[in-house]
């Protein structure tokens, strides 16, 4: 095909939408059926209404071809286990009895049975289930919500996609089932999971599909010999059967590398790759290759995980650069947009010239029709868009929000010295154990405790002025003195202010940084009903007061013992945000870090004594390929040690980190030189406690005895038996007992039961250490 009939076949598509509805509807309808006021029925109808609109909504936009499959209850990693019937021994009774009150114990676990291990999706802030497979585990396909889901939207009159995980990035991505030897790998049963997606395919051709896509971004990763042979077989196997739609093979996140060879080759019909961050690398694989003669290309060029809107001249290059390399190119996102706000035509609070800067999923939408027509049509078909883009790309480069002197000055004077403690730890440790005298096995919490109904009203009532400001701290004291009065009843050693007064972690302290941008409809998914609204890092970074001390300093005034104060970290405010893509991360997170120094030193100076910075997100912003590994790892631990190395030797700084695996950034825990870390371990059974003690870890450590992402309250016993293996890793001395992460999303009385087992397995175990 000649480029000319290449662009006039370009197309519209997305690969994925997000699920929740324009208000969380799907959340209040799920949340709602856990607490009995919402019968399946009414839930199922929920979820076939948000899909119905979702998809009018594309169609209407221009989209020629909508995405099915990709709407989920929870994740959908764990609708692929369901369809692939890959469900664990101990959720078999659940799931046989009520399928979606089983699908949701995979998900969240019952008081009886623990829930699956959840982990980062690649390096996104969405969390997906992972799959537990071992030598026994048999596959066999169900494709009912596939199936029905294609249907729904046949029945709207539209041309429909389904959407699946490939085969081999759903092995990838699995884990070894409890009791099966930890070097088993999932991989191995490539052979035995193939005729189950054979048997999905033949029913959803069967059921009109005309493509199926099969997502497969565990190929971006770097990959061995043995695992890019399993994605040749796959592929070979797949796309031989006779009975199957065509096969769309996407790719996402990063560069495909030596993957993409393997899939250009392979007798599929069409292959989906990022354009965004990854164009050139795409570009230059692609040709190399020799394009893809006879195939669709689907080019991901309009960013699917950030919200700024799309440089449409330099789209408009790539994808012409793109016609000759392919029998057709169609026009898409770089990856679902699952992870961007709905619609930023909702936001109301936002200056209207910087709304124009921002492209939530609706207006992406837009501009991949946009970019479709001008490819197949030509420029002068949009050429007042053209216009349009080009005043709002200028307004950006030249607003005054985006470039302060004074931080730009600040930031360029830091020296290596402002990154280092002024002693080692050793000498730091001593001298916080004489300051603090704590137990053996410490007992803390996260940081935050259940925001309740009270506290989140009470928010909504200072905003709509039904309160005023003094009411509103009153109402902030009275929960801070319950929470620190339960803690000092529990017996718990180092104790938190529990948080009362945040909104989210992340967005409380955006909303006090000059710089940052927040929304009021911005809702991403992070896990199940959990959502976030990720504020906009929009320009330079500074503090204009202290954003924490007066709390943190009410909360010391109300006991004898430690009250930590909590701060986000700089790379978690850069990866639970929308950053801004107009300079290197590296020189953001710097500007943060001085932001957040500054408020540690307050911290200091107003009496407290423990201080936890929080980096959740070191793991999962860590570069797919592992060449980008030190260039980050270097600028993430610097910006960490330069929030807080400017306090004194018997400050004791805490971290924390969760919802990943950590095993492959031990050493980058370590340059952190934090005094002590706090890691989730309950559901991998202190696995991170083992690959601290491989790497020889000098310092303290809390890995995680209480599974807070489940609602289930662990024993005494449980706690104790994960401290104990806690123990055979770690020495006591440097031992500190926690949950695995923040309690914001759990009830009081799950909470109380749980932290009351915590303290007295710490108490048991204590009592059975020797004494010297």
């Amino acid at each position: 095909m000649t480029s000319k009939s290449a662009a006039a076949a370009a197309r519209a598509t997305v690969y994925g939408y997000p699920r929740q509805g324009a208000n969380r509807e799907l959340k209040k309808a799920i949340e709602g059926y856990w607490k009995g006021r919402v019968t399946a029925d009414a839930l199922r109808a929920t979820g076939a209404e948000l899909r119905a609109a979702n998809w009018r909504q594309l169609a209407d936009a221009g989209v020629h071809e909508v995405p099915t499959g990709d709407f989920s209850y929870y994740d959908h990693v764990l609708d692929t286990s369901v369809m692939v019937g890959a469900i664990p021994a101990r959720h078999r009774a659940a799931v046989a009895a009520d399928a979606l009150d089983g699908y949701f114990a995979m998900a969240r676990g019952t008081q009886d049975v623990a829930p699956l291990e959840m982990t980062k999706w690649f390096d996104t802030n969405y969390h997906y289930l992972v799959p537990e497979l071992g030598p026994d585990t048999v596959f066999t396909a169900s494709s009912a919500k596939q199936v029905a889901e294609l249907k729904e939207a046949q029945a709207l009159g539209l041309t429909a996609r389904p959407v699946l995980v490939g085969p081999v990035t759903y092995l990838l991505l699995a884990k070894p089932a409890p009791g099966v030897p930890a070097d088993f790998e999932p991989l191995t049963l490539l052979d035995r999971l193939l005729p189950v997606y054979a048997e999905v395919l033949a029913d959803l051709r069967a059921a009109g599909a005309t493509w199926v896509q099969l997502d497969e971004p565990a190929l971006v990763q770097d990959r061995t010999a043995a695992e890019l042979n399993a994605a040749t077989r796959a592929y070979r196997d797949l796309g031989a059967l006779t009975d199957r739609p065509k096969l769309l093979v996407a790719s996402y996140f990063d560069r495909l590398g030596d993957a993409l060879p393997v899939l250009a080759k392979a007798p599929i019909d069409g292959l989906a790759l990022d354009f965004t961050d990854a164009a050139a690398a795409n570009l230059d694989a692609l040709a190399a290759a020799g394009g893809l003669p006879g195939k669709r290309l689907v080019a991901g060029v309009v960013n699917g995980r950030n919200i700024w809107i799309n440089d449409f001249e330099k789209s408009l290059t790539t994808l012409g650069t793109l016609l000759g390399l392919a029998d057709r190119v169609d026009v898409a996102a770089s990856c679902s947009l699952l992870h961007v706000p709905i619609d930023a035509a909702a936001e109301r609070d936002i200056d209207p010239q910087i709304l124009r800067w921002l492209a939530f999923a609706q207006q992406k939408t837009t501009e991949i029709v946009t970019l479709a027509k001008g490819l197949s049509q030509g420029t002068d078909t949009i050429a007042a868009e053209l216009a349009a883009n080009r005043a709002d790309l200028a307004s950006r480069a030249g607003s005054a929000i985006t470039h302060d002197p004074a931080v730009r000055a600040r930031a360029a004077a830091v020296t290596d010295a402002d990154g280092r403690r002024s002693q080692p730890y050793a000498e730091r440790a001593a001298a916080q154990r004489s300051h603090l005298k704590l137990p053996l096995l410490p007992t803390t919490t996260i940081g935050s405790f259940p925001q309740t109904a009270e506290l989140r009203a009470a928010r909504a009532d200072l905003r709509t002025g039904r309160i005023d400001t003094a009411g509103y701290e009153q109402r902030i004291e009275n929960e801070i003195r319950e929470v620190i009065s339960f803690q000092e009843k529990t017996g718990i050693d180092v104790l938190v202010h529990g948080e009362p007064e945040r909104n989210d972690m992340v967005q409380y302290f955006a909303e006090q940084l000059t710089g940052y941008l927040a929304t009021q409809h911005g809702w991403v998914q992070s896990y199940g009903t959990r959502y976030v609204r990720p504020p906009v890092l929009a320009g330079d970074i500074s503090r204009p007061e202290p954003m924490t001390v007066r709390w943190t300093a009410y909360a010391n005034s109300l006991t004898d013992r430690p009250v930590k104060g909590m701060l986000t970290g700089p790379v978690t405010m850069l990866a639970w945000s929308f950053v801004r893509d107009d300079q290197p991360l590296g020189e953001t997170a710097r500007q943060v870090a001085l932001a957040l120094r500054d408020e540690v030193n307050d911290l200091e100076a107003a009496g407290t004594s423990v201080i936890q910075v929080d980096e959740p997100a070191l793991r999962e912003t860590l570069p797919l390929r592992a060449t980008d590994h030190a260039a980050y790892l270097q600028w993430a631990t610097e910006s960490f040690r330069l929030t807080t190395s400017g306090v004194r030797p018997e400050t004791q700084i805490h971290t924390h980190m969760c919802y990943a695996e950590f095993g492959d950034i031990v050493q980058a825990i370590d340059d952190l030189d934090a005094d002590v870390i706090s890691l989730e371990a309950a559901r991998s059974h202190m696995q991170v406690a083992r690959e601290l003690a491989a790497h020889g870890y000098p310092r303290e450590a809390g890995p995680g005895v209480y599974d807070i992402h489940s609602p289930r309250v662990p024993s005494a016993e449980e706690a104790a038996a994960l401290l104990r293996t806690g123990l055979e890793a770690i020495p006591a001395e440097r031992l500190w007992v926690n949950p695995d992460c923040g309690l914001k999303t759990r009830g009081w009385p799950e909470t109380q039961a749980s932290l009351e087992n915590l303290v007295a397995a710490a108490r048991t175990v204590r009592g059975e250490l020797p004494t010297s």
